[in-house]
């Protein structure tokens, strides 16, 4: 009888530890809603703007960029041509379709969100690097 106890006792132990080591495999969820507003890269002049606007499919909604290191402002933007965007946040990936003036090409680009609250927007892209951005009060 002890050695099953014994052998009962290990085989829980066993288990319990196995559960714990592989942890939640749930992947952490974003929601883009949180997105919205005005972001500028930690340490740059550069800025993206995420905004509400649907596109005609109702999948995406619009966004935009810009560097204003380059002597670039939001207000030389045309709209839906160069330095805009489509976007959808799934869970913590977040789609970005870059439109081009020249021929309507659409770029997609894929970053994993890492962190995303009131003030800090964290991703990463398909090539490794974090990209930290700060939430900015409206400029005029």
């Amino acid at each position: 009888m002890k050695k099953k106890i014994v052998f009962f006792s290990i085989i829980a132990t066993v288990a319990i530890a196995m559960t714990s080591c592989f942890g939640s495999s749930e992947e952490p969820t974003f929601v883009e809603n949180d997105l919205l507003g005005l972001w500028q890269e930690t340490g740059t002049e550069a800025y993206v703007r995420f905004t509400s606007e649907k596109d005609n499919t109702g999948e995406y909604k619009y966004g935009s960029e810009w560097d204003e290191s380059e002597d670039i402002f939001e207000s030389d933007l045309l709209p839906y041509g160069n330095g805009w965007f489509k976007y959808k946040l799934v869970k913590s990936d977040l789609t970005e379709i870059h439109l081009m003036d020249n021929g309507g090409a659409e770029v997609p680009k894929i970053y994993v969100v890492t962190k995303l609250t009131d003030t800090e927007l964290q991703y990463k892209d398909n090539f490794g690097t974090t990209h930290s951005f700060d939430k900015v009060v409206e400029k005029n």
